[in-house]
């Protein structure tokens, strides 16, 4: 394959992922079928069963691809120092962690929690993701993890941004998002500042 046929072969798969996601976020797990996802990244059935030989490998490739987008943005957010840290990086880890990528990655959860099949097929997957998270967050917060309080502070705070990304699908609770986020990160602060 020439080197212009393999970027026209990248680029096509990751228009594909990103329809995926898209429909995904807005259509829900069962209105995205394979022709609603190709019509949405303007190719044909075909071109997709080039890249993915059924609509389960298609949407685990996007589970795949929201996961590394959502790594990415953490490992794009700026290492913070001053006395508002710990609340700048909690602001920060919730606001990368909700959103569009959060709201397509709900539905296949949803979806797998009632297909068995599925669901063996997501967990590996959820599992690597969970691990690369917390290793961000341990990397933002500034903390060794080694201590097993420390480990439950940093889980307890991936958990609660994923409960406010949740609680943000159906309205925009970005008021009552930010009390929490400051409580919580209040409550970090004390408990490190030793």
């Amino acid at each position: 394959m020439t080197e212009a046929k393999q970027d026209r072969s990248r680029a096509t798969r990751q228009r594909l992922l990103e329809a995926a996601i898209r429909c995904l976020a807005t259509q829900g797990f069962q209105t995205s079928t394979v022709g609603v996802i190709a019509a949405e990244a303007g190719i044909s059935r075909g071109a997709v069963q080039h890249h993915f030989r059924t609509r389960e490998d298609l949407i685990l490739g996007a589970l795949e691809h929201m996961f590394a987008e959502r790594v990415a943005l953490l490992d794009a957010l700026p290492d913070r120092d001053g006395p508002d840290r710990i609340h700048a990086v909690v602001a920060d880890m919730v606001e990368a962690i909700g959103g569009e990528l959060f709201r397509a990655a709900l539905q296949v959860w949803n979806a797998a929690a009632a297909d068995p099949d599925l669901r063996a097929a997501v967990l590996p997957l959820e599992r690597h993701f969970a691990r690369e998270v917390h290793a961000r967050a341990v990397r933002l917060l500034g903390v060794d993890d080694s201590d097993p309080d420390t480990r439950a502070l940093v889980q307890a705070t991936l958990d609660m941004a994923r409960g406010l990304a949740l609680a943000d699908v159906l309205t925009d609770d970005s008021r009552r998002r930010a009390r929490v986020v400051r409580a919580w990160s209040s409550q970090l602060a004390v408990a490190w500042s030793g």
